[in-house]
């Protein structure tokens, strides 16, 4: 692995040289290989399906299909369309004795990327890094490596044809040692970033001796407010929940004002046509019972908030006004993304002010959290930390920057 990370660390330098024309170049190729190859992709990802349960949560997740392929292949497009991340000024000053001082955008150098069963991310990663200019070594789960390979042997065709270094991205094989090789690349890796489950996450946090940051993990939270719109709500409620119940943006629980309680049954009853479980509190129980399917309401247990489910299940809290839905918000809640329902300018302001998310909502489904949907063209990732970038993941936030200082013979005297 050490010969993986040294190769990819001078193929780092010579992206950083690449003109942005030729990488919007190479990514428009890449785009429409993928469009051109559906089939040896499509093939690869069924045999990773065979050996995943379809009642396992990240099935939907691992599974690639024509739609999603255009949909990686239009993100890259995208990616291509967007103005370059390098050499932007970002501060410019001259002092009082003369020197130049200019503070400039450029590569981290070398990301490298650790996900699970998620074979987009592999493009997606692919596409970020080098349109910023970085090499990437990438490390995904042994549930989609037959599709990993795929995909990686595709790019590495397209940057063949281009005369670019393969080894501007490398695949690493799907095993712990693997893992704890880039976790302790010091000196080659410039930034891991994990990209999975909350054990994945914690893990590398907690191990990785090069820097991380952190992404993924989503406890999302939809707050119905005293005054919120209940015709608003029933369509926010169900999108978030059903739109893709495998994906970190996804509703995990309903928290509702106990003025409100009488509406509940009319805010969930589309959830039932997806047959979407219900772990309700005591008085949320009460007011479906009789009006939610029986067989799907369930009362809630003391693991019930705080889960991210990734599957058609969702939490119901009861709370006595927007003080304790904001608490909830920050005690259970993982830093992703929260929504507020309402009508009413005080609640929504204070939720804004004091929810603790990367992404806070108004009136609006938290599945709208994903790079392509912020205009970013796609995402590395949706950062849940709070040191560095915050929320979705895109090209300005995988560049560092460096200073320069122009002189004309200055010395300093102290």
């Amino acid at each position: 692995m050490i010969q993986i990370f040294e190769a990819a660390k001078a193929a780092g330098r010579v992206l950083a040289l690449l003109t942005d024309a030729k990488r919007n170049e190479v990514l428009l190729d890449l785009a429409d290989v993928i469009e051109n190859s559906m089939e040896r992709i499509l093939e690869a990802n069924s045999r990773d399906l065979e050996r995943m349960d379809r009642g396992n949560p990240l099935y939907d997740r691992l599974m690639l299909t024509p739609g999603r392929l255009a949909a990686i292949a239009a993100d890259m497009r995208n990616v291509s369309r967007l103005p370059s991340p390098l050499g932007r000024i970002l501060l410019e000053r001259t002092l009082p004795n003369g020197l130049k001082l200019r503070r400039v955008s450029v590569p981290f150098g070398v990301i490298g990327m650790i996900y699970e069963a998620r074979p987009n991310v592999t493009f997606d990663v692919f596409s970020l890094c080098f349109k910023s200019g970085n090499a990437c070594v990438l490390k995904g789960g042994k549930d989609a490596d037959c599709s990993n390979r795929a995909a990686v042997g595709l790019i590495h065709g397209v940057l063949r044809r281009h005369g670019i270094c393969e080894s501007s991205v490398s695949l690493l094989p799907a095993t712990r040692e693997a893992t704890a090789g880039m976790l302790n690349a010091v000196g080659y890796i410039d930034l891991c970033i994990p990209r999975g489950g909350r054990k994945l996450i914690d893990f590398v946090r907690d191990t990785a001796r090069v820097p991380v940051i952190e992404t993924g993990a989503g406890v999302v939270n939809t707050y119905f407010d005293a005054a919120g719109d209940k015709d608003k709500g029933r369509r926010i409620i169900c999108n978030a929940k059903t739109r893709r119940v495998s994906v970190c943006n996804a509703l995990d629980c309903l928290i509702i004002d106990v003025s409100r309680l009488d509406d509940l049954a009319y805010l969930c009853m589309p959830l039932s046509e997806s047959n979407v479980t219900i772990y309700a509190d005591d008085r949320a129980y009460a007011a479906l019972s009789g009006c939610y399917p029986e067989e799907l309401l369930m009362h809630a247990g003391d693991d019930s908030y705080g889960t991210e489910f990734m599957d058609y299940k969702m939490a119901v809290r009861t709370v006595g006004g927007i003080d304790e839905a904001i608490a909830h918000v920050n005690r259970y809640g993982s830093g992703h993304s929260e929504c507020i329902i309402t009508e009413d300018r005080d609640s929504m302001d204070k939720f804004r002010m004091q929810a603790d998310a990367a992404c806070v909502y108004v009136n609006a489904p938290t599945s709208f959290t994903d790079g392509a949907q912020f205009g970013l063209g796609a995402e590395i990732g949706i950062s849940t930390q709070k040191l560095g970038p915050r929320g979705p993941m895109g090209l300005e936030e995988i560049t560092t920057y460096k200073w320069l200082i122009e002189g004309n013979g200055q010395v300093r005297d102290k």
